[in-house]
């Protein structure tokens, strides 16, 4: 579908939503716990805590960045002892690439901090819209998925 076969009320909630979802992205951003990392850094550990290990080919089209640039992004992120390189079981020229407990650690204190803001900023919204927040959620997480 065409963004311009969308009525204008559409148009309009599409613009919002954006423009929500990106201010509260870029303010969700700051609530890091480890300033080091860059947020491609951050995304990758994400993916494997969501996926799994990975060879950095498939990491670079779930994360949309270029092989080469995943090579880079994966070295830094074991210079930091965050992930670890296996031999791939299957094919002796590919590596896995998994994440470690300090990664899982990391992560889990991360998604903790961010979860507590993201509360705190609920507290300030009535029953309402507290509910069309739970109702809207699902649908969120599918976008964010599509």
């Amino acid at each position: 579908m065409n963004v311009t076969e969308l009525s204008e009320d559409d148009r309009a909630a599409v613009n919002s939503l954006r423009s929500a979802v990106m201010r509260l992205s870029r303010r969700l951003r700051h609530q890091r716990v480890d300033e080091s990392l860059s947020p491609t850094e951050m995304s990758v550990l994400g993916t494997l805590a969501r996926c799994g290990s990975a060879t950095p080919g498939e990491l670079a089209r779930k994360e949309h960045v270029q092989p080469p640039s995943m090579t880079r992004i994966v070295a830094m992120l074991e210079a930091k002892d965050l992930v670890r390189r296996d031999p791939h079981p299957d094919d002796r020229r590919q590596v896995v690439v998994s994440q470690t407990e300090q990664a899982e650690a990391m992560l889990a204190e991360s998604r903790r901090k961010r979860n507590v803001w993201l509360a705190q900023l609920t507290e300030g919204l009535d029953d309402d819209e507290r509910a069309l927040l739970r109702a809207a959620a699902p649908v969120l997480e599918k976008l964010a998925q599509l």
